[in-house]
Order: C-alpha cells, then structure tokens, then sequence
C-alpha cells in the first residue's frame, strides 16, 4: 500500500465531526492528516495509519 502526499483516505472510524474523509498532507516516519470536513490536522505513526485507513484514493 502506497500513500503520497495529497491522496485521500477514508478510516475506518469517523472523525468527532462525522467524516471519515482525511487528505495526507505528510508522508514519513509518521503521517499527518487533514480532515475534509472540519480541517483539523492529525498525525498518526505509520502502524496506527494503516490499522486505521479502509481505503486510499489517489489523486
């Protein structure tokens, strides 16, 4: 499973706001999202990211 900056991701758990939507703004050791709906900035290891990511969509 490939993920580059700007992809979209759907998780497995909504967010607090109700989307389950993120775009990758970071790609690394770690990785940090934004959520599409509320725009609140997350960043995750790269273990938790892919336990919680369903799907990606490419750009």
């Amino acid at each position: 499973m490939t993920v580059q900056v700007g992809d979209s991701v759907k998780t497995r758990k909504a967010h607090a706001c109700g989307s389950n939507l993120w775009t990758v703004v970071r790609v690394g050791a770690d990785f940090k999202l934004k959520c599409a709906k509320c725009g609140r900035v997350v960043m995750l290891s790269s273990e938790k990211f892919y336990k919680a990511v369903k799907t990606i969509d490419g750009k």
